[in-house]
């Protein structure tokens, strides 16, 4: 026995559940078909025979009933006007006769597919036809006292035929009865057996549908509960828990290949693991680093301030009280002197700005860009004034940051756009805002100089100069430390290609709300 179920089962291992489906439901169409053909049976069978026996049977018995009535009344009517010679007896004769004629008119279709009641109908018409000639129509159609005559003379032989009439009519009337019980008890056979074709065809529906449920919980739900639940685990953490399937193939398949991406995933897991130690150690050399790097900013600021004040300072007192007394070679000597000095300590306190940039100085609260502009420009209104600057501004709005940072931001883009202006023309700066989908764009304009497509990217970079010292002063940090700020609150910065008549810097910040918009004022000079 188990060899055969591992034999059947292994050439039914190889079913998908597609096919288990496509049979089963083939299946129990056949049973559904054939169990529907034989209810269908059983109604036309209890549909015929109520049909025969309604329809057949007990209208010929109850014709034959009548058609005896009507022979009654004839051979009443024709005693009666033999005795007494009264016309007024004929009436129940002729209405006899005129009911004989109706019933046996409505009776012969009834009879036309059974042998037995033909021949029994037409032995009932022929002893009335003799009895019809010997008796009733002889005396109906003579006068009174001839009609005596016939009907004593002819007593004893027409009671005889009348006689052998009814006995005709009672073999006849036995006979439809007998038919009719008979039908009356196949249609109760037939009402049984379509009762328990029913209950069967019930039964069995309801074998067919708990046998597909068990099939469809045994072959479908049940893998799938079970491979639900180990990927589950899987999920969890439990990587080592091995997924097998059961069921139909393509089930089994499916948990392979789950199985197999769980392997994958150990994998992933395992080499996850081996780049998070190392992601650590850089991070541990990272926070060295940034460590050291906060020691050289707390140096550059401390320790090497004050030499470097102190060179500063004694090289332009040798320039004040020597200047002009030696020979021109060492005033040139101590104005080099002075100017890297200088410039040097710029450049220290420059790179301590950046250095600060989101450690330092790093509050966010609200901030309003319209104060923040305000006074930038009151900072900037000497070199506004000398070189003739126009700067307008749509309506900025209120953002997150850190107030000191922005402050930084807007000084930095407004001096490079003054710093590097055209020398034929005035300088007209024009700055935009526009809210789109939660984020404000920024747009610094100026007619300046502009800055060649190949250089766009390379002025956010750290101390990257495109001019010299001679032609335009600075550290080249503004643009780099404009980037680091931006950055810093979350936000994008770019020089716009598209723009050729000086420089364009589009930048964006985070909106306090997308749904709150600048108020509406006018743009202002």
């Amino acid at each position: 026995m188990t060899g055969k179920q591992s034999e059947s089962s292994g050439a039914f291992a190889d079913w998908t559940t597609r096919r288990w489906l496509r049979v089963g439901v083939s299946g129990v169409l056949v049973v559904l078909a054939v169990l529907g053909s034989l209810g269908g049976w059983a109604m036309w069978r209890t549909s015929q025979l109520t049909a025969s026996l309604i329809d057949r049977r007990s209208p010929a018995l109850v014709e034959s009933i009548r058609i005896e009535a009507a022979l009654v009344d004839q051979e009443t009517g024709i005693r009666g006007y033999g005795v007494s010679g009264r016309r007024d007896f004929l009436q129940p004769y002729a209405q006899g006769v005129a009911d004989e004629q109706a019933a046996l008119k409505r009776m012969r279709p009834l009879l036309s597919d059974d042998s037995r009641a033909r021949a029994d109908l037409a032995e009932v018409e022929k002893d009335a036809d003799a009895w019809q000639k010997l008796i009733a129509r002889p005396v109906s159609t003579a006068s009174p006292a001839d009609a005596a005559k016939i009907a004593e003379a002819r007593a004893d032989e027409g009671k005889a035929d009348f006689d052998s009439l009814r006995r005709a009519m009672a073999r006849q009337q036995a006979h439809l009865q007998d038919e009719r019980q008979a039908a009356t008890r196949e249609l109760r056979q037939a009402v049984t057996l379509r009762n328990w074709m029913f209950s069967v065809i019930a039964l069995v529906i309801a074998v067919v549908a708990v046998l597909v449920f068990e099939a469809l919980r045994r072959g479908v739900t049940g893998p799938l509960s079970l491979l639900g639940a180990a990927a589950r685990e899987v999920s969890q953490g439990r990587f080592d828990r091995s997924i097998v399937g059961s069921g139909p193939a393509d089930l089994r398949g499916l948990a392979a290949d789950v199985d197999s991406m769980r392997l994958r995933l150990v994998e992933e897991l395992r080499f996850s693991e081996g780049a998070r130690g190392l992601l650590d150690e850089q991070a541990e050399d990272l926070k060295r680093s940034n460590a050291e790097l906060e020691q050289f900013a707390y140096v550059a600021s401390h320790d090497l301030q004050e030499p470097l004040r102190k060179i500063s300072s004694f090289t332009q007192l040798l320039q004040r009280r020597y200047g002009g007394q030696l020979d021109a070679k060492a005033d040139q000597y101590i104005a080099f002197a002075v100017d890297g000095a200088n410039r040097m300590q710029n450049l220290i306190n420059d790179l301590l700005a950046f250095s600060r940039v989101g450690r330092v100085h790093n509050e966010h609260q609200t901030v309003d860009l319209e104060e923040v502009l305000g006074r930038t420009l009151d900072d900037l209104s000497v070199s506004v004034e000398e070189t003739g600057a126009e700067i307008t501004h749509e309506s900025l709005p209120t953002v997150v940051g850190d107030l000191t940072q922005l402050g930084m931001l807007w000084q930095n883009l407004l001096s490079n756009a003054l710093k590097f202006r055209s020398p034929d023309r005035p300088p007209r700066i024009h700055i935009g805002a526009v809210c789109d989908e939660g984020v404000w764009e920024f747009a610094v304009t100026d007619n300046g100089i502009g800055i060649a497509p190949e250089f766009q990217e390379k002025v956010f970079v750290l101390f990257q100069r495109l001019h010299t010292k001679d032609a335009y002063p600075g550290t080249g940090i503004g643009l780099a430390m404009c980037k680091k700020v931006v950055e810093f609150h979350g936000g994008t910065i770019r020089i716009d290609p598209d723009y050729r008549l000086g420089t364009r810097v589009v930048l964006t910040l985070p909106a306090l709300d997308a749904a709150t918009a600048a108020p509406d004022r006018e743009t202002q000079p």
